[in-house]
């Protein structure tokens, strides 16, 4: 038996890290998108756990990635099972676009209806959330991926309170310039508190102000990179909405120019609005 599922990724705009006794509560706030495409998962039962990472291209070649993967194989003893996890993404893995978290929610929404877990949407998300804590590979992906749209998290883990809108219809692109080591940004007590110090006082209200709220986040972070600024000032100087990846050496950016604005500074990578999380998307007997 074999079974395929899906789960869209994340970009986070701006984020601040919330400490809580029970892994099921920390995690943090924040504001972000969440996008089509995410990550594809084939589970096929096994003796023993194996997991392949593919990434396919925009000119379509696959290519192994990775042959293991920590938190998976780390959320598999959790539930106390083996299988084989076969992962496909188009975007750029440790680039900030929630693809950890992604692959964890696809792959245990695959394995429950593998080995018939019985696990709830809900079981599911606090499993593969206390598994990015754990790695420290993401904090708020996963309670963002739990539904689709462009969410405001105001609380730490999966059971906070995630406002959730649906006003980008236009296309999102997005740019890399390669990984962010995550565990090292998220481990740091000093970048934390510049982090901390630079989370906006204000929810934002319409599309503009997250890209606003964003942009001033990256910059009074620290977190700026070269690259990433050259992209923003082209990006300003055309009046488009853009920001920095959380955590990726990479800019996002919306509405109908800023692929073309994009382009000169490498591959740009064409991701919309995500209306669901992860879910179902075949079972072969």
């Amino acid at each position: 038996m074999k079974v395929t599922a899906c789960c869209p990724g994340h970009i986070s705009g701006y984020f601040k890290r919330v400490s809580a006794h029970e892994p099921r509560a920390c995690g943090s706030i924040g504001a972000g998108i969440v996008i089509n495409p995410g990550v594809a998962v084939t589970v096929m039962p096994s003796r023993s756990t194996s997991v392949n990472i593919f990434q396919r291209t925009i000119g379509g070649r696959i290519r192994l990635i990775a042959d293991r993967s920590p938190p998976l194989e780390s959320a598999l003893d959790k539930v106390g099972i083996d299988a084989k996890i076969v992962t496909e993404c188009r975007l750029p893995v440790g680039s900030g676009f929630g693809l950890s978290a992604a692959a964890l929610l696809a792959s245990l929404t695959a394995l429950n209806r593998l080995y018939d877990l019985c696990l709830s949407p809900h079981d599911i998300a606090r499993i593969a959330h206390e598994t990015e804590v754990q790695h420290r590979t993401g904090l708020g992906d996963v309670a963002a991926c739990q539904g689709g749209g462009r969410v405001v998290r105001n609380g730490g883990g999966i059971d906070a309170q995630i406002q959730r809108r649906y006003d980008m219809s236009d296309e999102i692109s997005a740019i890399s310039f390669g990984p962010i080591h995550t565990p090292s940004v998220l481990g740091s007590a000093c970048q934390m508190e510049r982090v901390a110090r630079a989370f906006p006082q204000k929810d934002p209200a319409t599309v503009t102000e997250f890209f606003a709220h964003s942009r001033r986040f990256a910059y009074t972070s620290g977190l700026v990179t070269p690259e990433v600024e050259r992209v923003l000032h082209a990006c300003e100087a055309e009046g488009i909405d853009a920001a920095m990846t959380m955590l990726g050496n990479g800019v996002f950016a919306y509405g109908a120019k800023a692929h073309a604005v994009l382009r000169p500074f490498g591959t740009v990578f064409r991701c919309g609005l995500a209306t669901t999380g992860a879910r179902i998307t075949g079972v072969d007997a």
